[in-house]
């Protein structure tokens, strides 16, 4: 474990505190304390979390809890230790705050670089039976706490981040989906891009479509996944508008057969339509042709 001490906390001493806890009680905020090496710490047995929405994770002394938005969690600490608030790596830390700055010394300090670059927050109490709340700030949420002095302390409290990690996996899953070929066994020599695409020019407007004779493909700007996607209609020859079925992969629709005209259409009111058009259909349509 490493070993670590504030040199202004541990130069303060308990008859430091003593005086402090002599003068006003409460403060709104909290001037931080630079801090660096350590003296041993006991590892003591850790009591738990307040309203945090979860249970926790002990290792050695310290807990882990689930971060969630309004939740208070509750740290232990006791006279003559230091209790470390870890927060997460490459967060920037922005302002702390304590209902009594009297009785209380708070620091900050970092950890690691880069990417790693860690904020501890150092919490030490004047005496044993002191209550109040911490508040800290930074550039990605306000972690609430409440501070009790007294009996066994947790020598570090420290976060998962549920919410991040869904953004992440979801991030990795898109990163797949769009590296993943869009068909397989397409013969690329058999690749016809003769069609146009015609109408109005909304986001969603595709790009090409081309078919390999017995499917077609319609790729779309990337952006189409952040937002509502046209169905998609084939044209029939006596003009009807036929919804037809298709697969979504990546940002392409993948149609399991081949049309002459379709239409992509999404709106009520005032309804946008794309109209993609084989070329042959269109050459045949100027000759007179059916």
């Amino acid at each position: 474990m490493k070993r670590l001490m504030i040199p202004a906390l541990a130069a303060l001493g308990l008859s430091a505190f003593q005086a402090q806890a002599a003068g006003p009680g409460s403060g709104a905020s909290q001037a931080r304390v630079p801090a660096s090496r350590a003296a041993p710490v006991q590892p003591a047995v850790p009591s738990g979390a307040l309203r945090a929405g979860a249970s926790s994770v002990r290792r050695d002394s310290g807990e882990v809890h689930p971060w969630w938005d309004g939740a208070v969690y509750r740290l232990d600490t006791a006279p003559g230790r230091v209790s470390d608030i870890i927060l997460q790596a490459g967060e920037t830390l922005i302002s702390v705050a304590t209902g009594d700055t009297a009785r209380w010394v708070i620091g900050d300090t970092t950890s690691g670089a880069g990417a790693a670059r860690r904020t501890h927050i150092l919490v030490k109490p004047a005496g044993a039976g002191l209550r109040t709340n911490l508040v800290i700030a930074t550039d990605r949420r306000v972690y609430r706490l409440d501070l009790a002095s007294g009996g066994q302390a947790m020598t570090s409290i420290a976060w998962t981040y549920p919410r991040d990690e869904l953004l992440a996996l979801r991030r990795r899953s898109a990163a797949l989906a769009s590296a993943a070929p869009v068909a397989a066994g397409v013969a690329v020599d058999r690749l016809n891009f003769n069609y146009s695409i015609k109408g109005d020019s909304p986001s969603w407007r595709p790009l090409r479509a081309f078919d390999d004779g017995t499917q077609v493909f319609i790729e779309f700007p990337p952006a189409i996944a952040a937002g509502e996607a046209p169905p998609l209609f084939v044209i029939a020859s006596s003009g009807k508008a036929e919804l037809v079925n298709y697969r979504v992969r990546g940002h392409y629709y993948v149609v399991d057969r081949l049309f002459p005209v379709a239409e992509l259409r999404l709106g009520e009111k005032r309804q946008q339509v794309v109209r993609i058009i084989r070329s042959d259909r269109e050459d045949r349509h100027r000759r007179g042709r059916p």
